[in-house]
């Protein structure tokens, strides 16, 4: 049956009509055989959101203005997840508490590990991170304190151990390392009196 233009219709059995080279091949066309490619999307200019901060803490580290600031919020933050994860052993929820052990002693390190890359940054960068560099340090040492007494004598050790070993590892390279930049850093200005 001819079409409106003279032309076999879709659905027209008729003889008139031949067959795809690929269809009387028992192929279907190549445009129907591929499945359909997705174009490459192209990089966000935002960071990738870090799993382990809530939408206010990752909106608190964007709005900070000097990588002081940030240093001192991560390390905050740091010290929050060890005050939860402290309360979680002393009162362990009924559901998935193995699985929150872990996920605050992630955390930490998490916390702990961009303020030393924020610290290594702002010295490559030679912008002034003294602040950090000192509130660094001594948080590093207290969080020691911590986790070194968990690891001694902490109730379910098995249950976190690896992530604690990790923990411990990390506020030590961190604290090596802000040793190590106290002597890099620039010492602050010291006003002269005339």
């Amino acid at each position: 049956m001819l079409g409106a233009r003279g032309e076999n219709s879709p659905n027209d059995p008729s003889p008139l009509r031949r067959p795809s080279p690929q269809a009387a091949r028992g192929r279907a066309p190549p445009h129907r055989a591929r499945p359909l490619r997705r174009r490459p999307q192209p990089a966000r200019a935002q960071r990738p959101e870090k799993d382990y901060l809530s939408d206010i803490e990752a909106d608190k580290i964007r709005d900070a203005e000097t990588p002081n600031e940030r240093v001192k919020l991560f390390l905050a933050f740091a010290e929050d997840r060890l005050k939860k994860f402290q309360y979680e052993l002393e009162h362990p929820s009924a559901t998935r508490h193995a699985e929150m052990l872990n996920y605050l002693m992630n955390s930490y390190s998490g916390c702990v590990d961009d303020a030393a890359d924020l610290i290594q940054v702002a010295l490559a960068k030679q912008e002034n991170i003294r602040q950090g560099i000192d509130l660094m340090a001594s948080k590093a040492k207290d969080f020691l304190v911590i986790l070194q007494k968990y690891q001694s004598e902490g109730p379910e050790l098995e249950t976190y151990k690896e992530n604690l070993d990790d923990a411990i590892e990390g506020t030590q390279d961190a604290q090596n390392e802000a040793e190590k930049a106290k002597k890099k850093a620039a010492p602050p200005p010291v006003r002269r009196k005339n």
